[in-house]
């Protein structure tokens, strides 16, 4: 608030004037009315985002008698011919452990796969405890 005196030419001297100065006041106010029209649209709007807990669990390719892990020379693992990637490995694993009667596992790494993607994956199903394990395809590496 500003105090001041009247001039000379107001007629009344030493009378003080008080004007309340409020372009301030209505900067400050402007400018928080369009921070409000700016922000409460954003928080009144949604997005829906499928987060990865919510996908929806896609059915197990199992075969109660025999299962077969492939390995392509590209590193993709398959299980019965399709491509999984490890941590989906060890669930079909699990979930195969839990059948009354273990199926058969049948191996086959392809001769140009990388040792360590192969390794990992027999690591993988070391861990899970399967017993019943069979390499297939090792008869064209005879000659070797």
């Amino acid at each position: 608030m500003a105090l001041s005196f009247a001039t000379p030419q107001s007629g009344d001297q030493g009378t003080p004037i008080s004007d309340l100065n409020t372009t301030p006041l209505i900067d400050v106010m402007l400018v928080l009315l369009i921070m409000f029209i700016i922000t409460i649209p954003i928080q009144t709007h949604s997005i829906g985002i499928d987060l990865p807990g919510q996908a929806t669990e896609q059915p197990i390719a199992m075969n109660p008698v025999k299962n077969k892990v492939t390995i392509d020379a590209g590193g993709v693992i398959r299980w019965n011919g399709a491509a999984i990637d490890r941590l989906t490995l060890r669930r079909y694993l699990a979930t195969s452990l839990r059948l009354p009667v273990e199926p058969e596992l049948q191996f086959q790494p392809d001769a140009d796969a990388r040792y360590l993607t192969v390794d990992e994956v027999l690591a993988d199903i070391k861990r899970s405890g399967v017993t019943n394990l069979g390499f297939v395809g090792n008869e064209r590496y005879q000659d070797f």
